[in-house]
């Protein structure tokens, strides 16, 4: 049903005079029987000769005619009235409800004040800390681990101050944000420059027919890859083609590392395999090494003995002329050498040369120990772990370690009588290890350890029980058995070499050289080849060092 406004007007013409109409005749009558009341009372005085003042039906009357409208108010007085009231009771409200707001302000803003003041002081603390600790990190005592765990908890409260006031994809810059931000050890085990743009190379340009047959004897897979290495700076000083032992004489080296890789890297045939280097022979009734130049002279020419000599007539290579040595070379003793000396007492016509094992010799030592080695090449490094092992050491962090880890080489086996040799020994009583490998786990702010090592469970057990960070046991982490239900080696079973001793051992150096921090063992190869990748690979960090380096065993036993 519509409502239309004219009727509401016709409504009030006819409602209101009504109104009026009913008003008036009832104080008529009123204002009648008042009349007739008041006569009959005056009346009744004169009789009685009065006594009472004429006032008094003066008080009456206006007594009866204000009486009935005493406490009626109208409707619009009751509207305002209600008006009033609501208006005040709003403004009472809102003045309770301003006081108390300003009162939450004024607390809201002392805190934020005092939150502000709090931040300044830690981001400052934060500051000087940092600021010692890059005068310090290279400390080997307890200082800068205390001043890292120091940096560590100021920027916790940092970051619980700043919590309330996150959002979104919030985020605290600054001028000093670059030297705080993040954790710590970026500060103190940052990735070593390797200045590779500083790098002093030679080119390897051999000749096609001249060839340098390797020859490594001296330890075990690591002293022969360092000695590969060492053969590969004098084939290219000499110009010559190298020939890599066969594995009949010498380790299986295509298993560990990638042969033809090396010829990738430089662009051109510089390394060929020992049945390559037959194949290409092929027309004579064997090989042969035209002449042996011995690089050392001592304590037997070339360092290669009687021994070694019939294996390689054994795989039918033959030797022309008498093992001799151009000069007085002692493996004991290794003069420092240059590459002019060395070209000028190796360098000649003849097809095939060797030189005898070179893992001793000290030649130009600043070339050969830079980064990514003396050759100029398009790799990061010419000898390195194959495709194979570097896969499988890349799934065994994915499962075990993760990003962040620290590795350790602990060399137990053999080394107590090595060490005691030395002067300071490198053979340390497991919990005075302990002390020192918590030190470098603090620093590096890791929570596991990848243990590579040939001690006995009795000792890496009493060294797990030491390792401890803010009360809690760090995890050694050792390669488990094999099992099926794992695969991070798969790729070693479906190609045959997972029972191999070698391959295990270049596993555990590649794991290490992964690593974010690596502790060495003095004095151990192993170690050496896995400074050697950090460095090539650009993994080295400011932490890495000798387990206990600085110091000297707190117990040492005496002499057989």
């Amino acid at each position: 049903m519509e409502h239309n406004s004219s009727d509401d007007e016709e409504d009030h013409r006819n409602l209101i005079p009504q109104n009026d109409i009913r008003n008036n005749d009832l104080n008529r009558r009123r204002e009648d029987e008042i009349r007739s009341v008041t006569t009959a009372r005056a009346t009744t005085n004169r009789a009685n000769g009065g006594g009472r003042s004429p006032r008094s039906a003066f008080q009456i009357d206006e007594t009866v005619s204000r009486s009935p409208n005493r406490w009626k108010i109208s409707p619009n007085k009751l509207y305002v009235v209600a008006a009033v009231s609501l208006t005040l009771l709003i403004v009472f409200f809102f003045l309770f409800t301003d006081t108390r707001r300003l009162k939450l302000d004024s607390l809201s803003n002392r805190v934020k004040e005092s939150e502000l003041r709090a931040l300044y002081l830690v981001r400052q603390q934060q500051l000087a800390l940092v600021s010692l600790l890059n005068r310090t990190f290279n400390s080997s005592n307890a200082i800068g681990s205390s001043l890292a765990k120091q940096i560590s908890l100021s920027k916790e409260i940092e970051d619980v101050l700043l919590s309330p006031h996150k959002t979104g994809n919030y985020s605290v810059s600054g001028p000093d944000s670059d030297i705080i931000t993040g954790s710590y050890n970026f500060d103190i085990c940052r990735k070593v420059d390797q200045k590779l743009l500083e790098r002093k190379t030679i080119e390897w340009k051999p000749r096609a027919d001249k060839f340098l047959f390797a020859i490594c004897l001296s330890g075990q897979m690591s002293n022969h890859l360092i000695c590969l290495e060492k053969h590969m700076f004098f084939a290219a000083l000499l110009d010559r083609v190298l020939v890599i032992p066969s594995p009949k004489f010498d380790y299986q080296y295509d298993r560990v590392i990638d042969i033809d890789r090396i010829n990738t890297c430089l662009g051109r045939n510089v390394v060929v395999s020992f049945d390559q280097f037959k194949e290409k022979d092929k027309k004579k009734s064997d090989a042969r090494i035209d002449r042996f130049i011995c690089y050392f002279s001592s304590p037997q020419p070339c360092y290669v003995d009687d021994e070694h000599i019939k294996k390689l007539k054994g795989l039918g290579v033959s030797i022309g002329g008498k093992l001799e040595a151009p000069w007085s070379e002692d493996i004991k003793k290794p003069s420092k050498r240059s590459f002019g000396e060395v070209k000028e007492k190796f360098e000649c016509d003849d097809g095939v040369i060797a030189i005898g094992d070179v893992f001793y010799a000290d030649m130009e030592q600043d070339w050969v120990m830079q980064p990514g080695g003396p050759i100029k090449h398009n790799c990061k490094t010419l000898i390195e772990p194959s495709r194979l092992i570097s896969l499988t050491a890349q799934r065994f962090i994915q499962t075990f370690l993760g990003k962040n880890f620290v590795a350790l080489h602990l060399r137990r086996h053999g080394f107590l009588k090595f060490c005691n040799a030395k002067s300071p020994s490198c053979f340390y009583p497991l919990p005075q290890a302990a002390e020192c490998m918590t030190r470098i786990v603090e620093k590096a702010n890791a929570p596991v350890i990848y243990l590579s090592t040939d001690a006995a469970e009795s000792e890496t057990g009493l060294l797990q029980s030491l390792v401890i960070v803010d009360g809690k046991v760090v995890p050694l982490v050792k390669r488990p058995p094999r099992n099926s239900a794992e695969k991070w080696d798969s790729l070693l079973y479906r190609h045959g070499i997972e029972d191999d001793s070698q391959v295990d051992a270049m596993l555990d150096k590649t794991i290490c050289a992964m690593s974010s921090v690596f502790i060495g063992a003095s004095g151990s190869t192993f170690t050496e080849d896995i400074l050697r990748l950090r460095k090539d690979w650009g993994t080295s960090s400011t932490c890495d060092e000798y387990l206990c380096r600085g110091e000297e065993p707190n117990f040492i036993a005496e002499d057989e």
